[in-house]
């Protein structure tokens, strides 16, 4: 399996592709990184070191890899957070190459915006970009409850809203692929406390994983769980399967975290969650 992965990049910690690119290696998948910044560690700590990269250089990056005619073995493409307009240009311009050259591969969109606890912080643009461009060229989006809420306009308090809502971001997504939506950090009336919820929705069903919530909090698991999530829908064909992999290996890789007490999420430590993970969670029709 080959993954075209064009994130974000941190020396220190595990967030876009440093959170992505070891747990689909270590799942057995080659992945092709191409990285839109280069930090110390992720912006959540104030301050940072290091430089964005432009949206040429991401095309340079995919165009050279294009050149050893290896994107006909590309099985799918990963983006996550979206820096500004040029970079969006250039992930779009990596779906379409890789499309020309592999009609078959799967374009996985995580739609980052924002989240409850703080707000949206991507520039303005993205979330339009994202609505209009991103998401109609996508197979496969796996937005939080914070971001379908502003993708689609409906509450996702009620199990029934959410339903709706995840309807509507279906209806964005491109009608020749599978049309799937992968929702995390879903919490309804429906949600008793102490757990907390995802949903997928693909072919018509809509399942949900229920699990603990946990009292860590740390950045990066978003983008694992987008990865995971991708590489499994992949290997099995399922969203049911993929999201029960995938939501038991980040919930264990989070619960040995906050057992660690650690600020960073623990991706290498942690590292069998992904093969084996401790505790398998199944999924419900609802």
């Amino acid at each position: 399996m080959n993954i075209l992965s064009i994130q974000s990049w941190v020396a220190y910690g595990h967030v876009g592709n440093a959170s992505a690119v070891f747990p689909l290696q270590r799942l057995g998948a080659e992945v092709w990184a191409i990285n839109t910044v280069q930090f110390s560690n992720h912006t959540g700590y104030g301050d940072w070191k290091g430089e964005v990269y432009s949206g040429q250089s991401v095309r340079d990056l995919l165009d050279g890899i294009a050149a050893r005619d290896a994107l006909a073995r590309c099985d799918a493409v990963l983006s996550g957070y979206v820096g500004g307009a040029d970079i969006g240009d250039a992930i779009l311009h990596a779906v379409a190459s890789v499309r020309l050259a592999n009609p078959a591969a799967l374009y996985c969109c995580d739609p980052v915006i924002g989240d409850t606890d703080t707000g949206v912080y991507v520039r303005p643009g993205i979330e339009e970009f994202l609505r209009s461009r991103a998401l109609p060229a996508s197979d496969i989006a796996t937005p939080n409850r914070f971001e379908i809420e502003r993708l689609t306009g409906l509450d996702c308090s009620t199990l029934s809203g959410t339903k709706q809502a995840v309807l509507r971001l279906r209806s964005m997504l491109r009608s020749d692929g599978p049309a799937c939506v992968l929702l995390t950090s879903l919490e309804t009336e429906d949600t008793p406390p102490g757990s907390i919820d995802m949903m997928v929705s693909e072919g018509g069903a809509f399942h949900v994983l229920r699990t603990p919530r946990l009292g860590v909090t740390v950045n990066g698991a978003g983008d694992a769980i987008a990865a995971l999530f991708l590489f499994h829908r992949l290997r099995t064909g399922s969203a049911v399967a993929a999201l029960e992999a995938a939501g038991s290996s980040v919930f264990g890789l989070l619960r040995r975290t906050e057992e660690a007490g650690s600020r960073e999420i623990l991706t290498v430590a942690a590292q069998d969650e992904f093969v084996t993970p401790t505790r398998v969670f199944r999924a419900v029709t609802c």
